[in-house]
């Protein structure tokens, strides 16, 4: 039995706070960010993924002194957990009792914000090792009431498979931008059922024009803006008819090419969004609003043809 959850259409993303985004800077995007409305915000463990291990679980404690200072008993918080470091290696514990010593430890530090338990980063083949995560969230949603979730599995099938006994409805979170999607490898999970987000929308932070400073998420991320050339040619090359079209905004950065691209496909219910600024929050929830408001059909549709 899953805890029931209203659909979210935006979470905060925090993937980079403590690393490329500093705490004032993390604050001030969660003032932007409540301010505006919103509540919904996505956060692990390992963030920020910088290889530094006395960032390891920076991001969470940042979220963590934001709220205990302003007293908040109200967010959507997704939590993934798993892995043991962030150093991008692949070392994870995702054993029942650390699954419940986590739920349980998160449940105390955010109290009444926290909503989902989130299975990150698992490379296992193993269908018994999967089977005990699986019982383990299933009892974390039972005795909880914490929605279970799963994000970058390897073998997302087994997940299925092995999930037709425990009855979970999940959230999913997995990449999608026009250099890449993971839709397919998720196609053993029906939309209907559970809920898609996609992650990733920018590409890593890939601008329309360069050049990148030397600080930029895309870069900080392992970008490479020669490989990306010949996609953001021929996506300048339509901008100039789609902007052309004087009903609908303009379609200025990859920003709103991420918009477009995974808030239009009917397979995702939500986006997890990562900002610097919180211009760029602003900036983002306006043209958000347009998408409710003008016909980008007919540009969502070319940018699939993109994706590969």
């Amino acid at each position: 039995m899953t805890t029931p959850v209203n659909r979210k259409d935006l979470l905060l993303g925090t993937a980079q706070w403590g690393w490329t985004v500093s705490s004032d800077s993390a604050f001030q995007l969660l003032d932007a960010w409540i301010g505006s409305g919103r509540r919904a915000i996505d956060t692990a463990t390992n963030y920020p993924i910088n290889k530094i291990a006395g960032d390891f679980r920076a991001a969470e404690r940042l979220l963590e002194t934001y709220i205990r200072t302003h007293g908040l008993t109200n967010l959507q918080i997704t939590m993934k957990i798993g892995s043991l470091d962030n150093m991008r290696t692949p070392d994870i514990n995702l054993s029942p009792s650390f699954i419940r010593m986590m739920a349980e430890e998160y449940q105390r530090r955010f109290g009444a914000n926290l909503q989902t338990i989130m299975v990150h980063w698992d490379n296992r083949s193993e269908p018994g090792a999967i089977q005990d995560t699986l019982g383990a969230l299933a009892a974390v949603a039972d005795d909880l009431g914490l929605r279970p979730g799963i994000s970058g599995i390897k073998f997302p099938d087994s997940y299925a498979v092995l999930n037709r006994q425990f009855n979970l409805d999940f959230d999913i979170q997995l990449k999608h931008n026009i250099l890449h999607s993971d839709l397919l490898r998720y196609a053993s999970f029906d939309p209907e059922r559970h809920q898609f987000y996609a992650y990733g929308i920018n590409a890593g932070g890939m601008k329309l024009e360069g050049p990148y400073p030397a600080q930029s998420t895309f870069l900080a991320r392992g970008g490479n803006p020669v490989g990306a050339e010949t996609k953001l040619l021929q996506l300048r090359e339509w901008l100039l008819s789609w902007n052309a079209d004087s009903v609908r905004p303009p379609i200025l950065t990859m920003n709103h090419i991420g918009l477009i691209n995974a808030g239009l496909h009917p397979a995702f219910c939500g986006l997890v969004l990562g900002f610097s600024t919180p211009a760029q929050v602003l900036e983002t929830l306006d043209f958000w609003r347009d998408l409710d408001t003008y016909d980008y059909t007919y540009v969502w549709k070319r940018l699939t043809n993109l994706i590969g």
